[in-house]
């Protein structure tokens, strides 16, 4: 033990003397001689990681397909496991916290919204939530986007700020926006499905428990007291290619917020074109664009979720044949 300390105390001596970049470079050095004559292994690893990309992607797109519902809850529980282990295994403390506030607010939202009897002021508090955190991670994202594009630019240098904080601080900014976007639309999915349920004017198998009545919303299940036609004080009536109506707000969290893209009532496919139409052409892009937005949350769910289980899929074949 003692041997091995002194051998390792020339290579300590070194690594002060050295700067992060040297370091680094030493590093990947070290690296390429020890992996020196292995290009045939590392062909197998590759071909071993595509072919269980590949395997992966078919079987989730299967289980999608075929089970929705369980597929969804699955990922959304692995989204909000698989990094709470990274992050105490790696000591960062702040995601961590971050991740507690968000943790105990959505789960007194969850509570809310899956009480019964429902109070009809939940669905707008549960989608005024989660179109909260909605705007704050697209906010966030951009700017850690923009922060990134400002150190490729190299314009970080003109303000005298080190290319890896500047780096980082877009990193971690666009790494909170996505992660956090994907997770507040998954939960936010799962609470307008069980609030609609419990109101009764909604059923995934299609048949409602409760008959709609003309000024009913089967979103909220509150009375509609604006009619179509008229211009509301604080949020208008909008009606569905099916003849339902329902509050703008609420339909809206429920096709943008919510993820649905048919009537809470009938089922019948709804037109998101015409409920994201606006008076004001700068406010309809901007709605586009949240529309948009949503969509690579979607995409990134797999990335988040399901490739670091594909990974150490790869790593345990890899281990077992002998491969590094």
């Amino acid at each position: 033990m003692a041997a091995a300390r002194e051998l390792d105390a020339p290579q300590r001596q070194v690594n002060d003397l050295l700067s992060t970049e040297q370091q680094w470079k030493f590093q990947h050095q070290k690296m390429h001689a020890k992996h020196h004559g292995h290009e045939s292994m590392h062909t197998e690893m590759i071909l071993i990681l595509i072919a269980a990309l590949i395997v992966a992607q078919i079987v989730l797109v299967q289980w999608k397909q075929r089970h929705c519902r369980s597929y969804n809850l699955v990922t959304l529980l692995q989204m909000w496991v698989v990094p709470l282990y990274f992050t105490i295994k790696l000591y960062w403390w702040r995601f961590l916290s971050v991740w507690g506030m968000f943790s105990v607010i959505t789960s007194y939202i969850i509570f809310r919204a899956t009480c019964k009897p429902l109070s009809g002021r939940t669905p707008r508090l549960v989608y005024k939530w989660f179109l909260l955190i909605y705007k704050l991670t697209y906010a966030i994202g951009i700017v850690g986007y923009l922060a990134i594009m400002f150190t490729m630019f190299r314009l970080s240098l003109f303000f005298r700020i080190k290319t890896e904080d500047s780096m980082d601080f877009g990193v971690i900014l666009l790494f909170y926006g996505l992660y956090y976007g994907v997770m507040g639309r998954g939960f936010a999915e799962i609470c307008s499905d069980y609030m609609a349920s419990t109101i009764g004017f909604y059923n995934i198998s299609g048949i409602p428990t409760r008959n709609l009545s003309s000024d009913i919303c089967a979103v909220c299940g509150q009375k509609i007291f604006v009619d179509v036609n008229e211009e509301g004080t604080i949020e208008n009536t909008y009606q569905l290619s099916c003849n339902h109506v329902f509050h703008e707000f609420c339909i809206r969290g429920w096709c943008i917020v919510g993820k649905k893209q048919t009537c809470p009532y009938c089922n019948e496919k709804v037109d998101l074109k015409r409920i994201l139409s606006n008076p004001y052409p700068f406010l309809n892009k901007w709605e586009c664009t949240h529309v948009l937005y949503g969509r690579l949350l979607d995409w990134l769910r797999y990335l988040v979720a399901w490739q670091p289980v594909v990974i150490g899929i790869v790593q345990g074949i890899n281990y077992s044949l002998g491969l590094e």
